[in-house]
């Protein structure tokens, strides 16, 4: 009996071992997303739609592919804006009676800020 349980078990640990190698067949190719990922269209992004973002929650905290994400196309539309915006304020500039100027400065930084 204790020779039957002992091939037994050698039987087991070499099949886990086939299995652990790759033997038992191969995973997916595309991983299985357990996180909630909220959509977000093409769209230039917004205020109201910075704020309205909610990131899937993963083990560690937020799940860090979709901040990533999100941040990068946040950096990418303020550059964007930012080049924009020093355009038109040349073309603002050289559009004015007199030849350029100095800039207008915008508000505050305090007007900037959300409140809370």
């Amino acid at each position: 009996m204790e020779w039957f349980i002992a091939a037994l078990a050698v039987v087991a640990l070499g099949v886990a071992a086939v299995v652990a190698a790759g033997g038992g067949g191969s995973m997916a190719s595309e991983p299985v997303r357990d996180t909630y990922a909220m959509a977000v269209s093409e769209d230039p992004l917004g205020g109201d739609d910075v704020r309205a973002l909610r990131f899937g929650v993963a083990l560690r905290g937020y799940a860090m592919d979709q901040v990533d994400a999100v941040l990068d196309r946040v950096a990418t539309e303020l550059e964007a804006k930012d080049a924009r915006i020093a355009e038109l304020t040349a073309q603002l500039a050289a559009a004015a009676p007199g030849g350029p100027q100095e800039p207008v400065q915008g508000p505050p930084a305090e007007a900037w800020e959300r409140p809370r």
